[in-house]
């Protein structure tokens, strides 16, 4: 695997990541884009200068890795993949063993640090899961009906976007608590909060019959709870063919 380094509003090539023998199945950038995380199938997780694309550290692990992401001081990484574990690393000390959180029980898909580093989120084939980082203990777990195909994490309003089959849901970060959900027309891999204050969500998915996949775009006025209680019923047509179902 290859990562790459691209410009974020044009598209245009900075650099690749060389020294994976695996493919990359995730990757991150700190808070101030200076340095680089990636998570791969050759067992590892790898730490990058992101400005001159230098490898810093490697960090092996007993199975393939799905997700890294940095504390916002970038002093700590968090791993997740196939062996159900999630680890803490403390990058100022590489020599030194990760704290290790167990209780997943299939592959971690996502791992994400929340509410100000005080909590992760972290998802595996059918179970999202809150913890505690002071205890390391779990704080609530929900399962879902479907394979998780991805999951964001939004600071502003603490929300989590969780997409499943043809599901994107919306919870609370703090709680787990569901605010609503929409059923697509066709799976869903992805979705994704626009960053600005007049927001937009994305979405990309495949159409049944093997078609081009799509991100469709949509405003969201108002409040974060009041954005996805109107979603549904004003922009479903731009968003969607058909009328998504929309469940509270």
């Amino acid at each position: 695997g290859k990562p790459m380094l691209r410009q974020g509003d044009t598209g245009d090539w900075i650099g690749t990541f060389l020294g994976h023998k695996g493919a990359v199945w995730g990757a991150t950038l700190n808070q101030d884009a200076t340095k680089a995380a990636t998570a791969a199938a050759d067992f590892t997780a790898k730490l990058w200068d992101a400005i001159s694309g230098d490898e810093l550290l490697t960090l092996a692990h007993k199975h393939i890795v799905k997700s890294v992401d940095f504390t916002q001081d970038s002093n700590y990484l968090l791993t997740g993949g196939q062996d159900k574990l999630l680890r803490i690393y403390d990058l100022n000390k590489p020599e030194a063993d990760p704290e290790v959180v167990s209780g997943h029980t299939s592959g971690i898909k996502k791992a994400l640090w929340s509410s100000d580093d005080s909590q992760i989120l972290s998802a595996d084939d059918k179970t999202v899961r809150l913890w505690d980082r002071s205890t390391y203990t779990e704080v609530k777990a929900i399962n879902v009906a479907m394979s998780v195909s991805s999951m964001e994490y939004i600071p502003e309003g603490e929300i989590l976007v969780i997409t499943y089959g043809r599901t994107i849901a919306f919870h609370s970060a703090e709680t787990l608590e569901q605010i609503k959900s929409f059923e697509a027309p066709a799976t869903i891999n992805s979705a994704s909060l626009h960053p600005e204050k007049e927001q937009h969500w994305e979405v990309a998915q495949q159409e049944d019959e093997g078609g081009e996949l799509v991100k469709p775009k949509v405003s969201l006025p108002g409040t974060a709870e009041e954005e996805l209680e109107e979603l549904g019923s004003e922009n479903s047509d731009t968003i969607y063919s058909t009328t998504p179902e929309v469940k509270a």
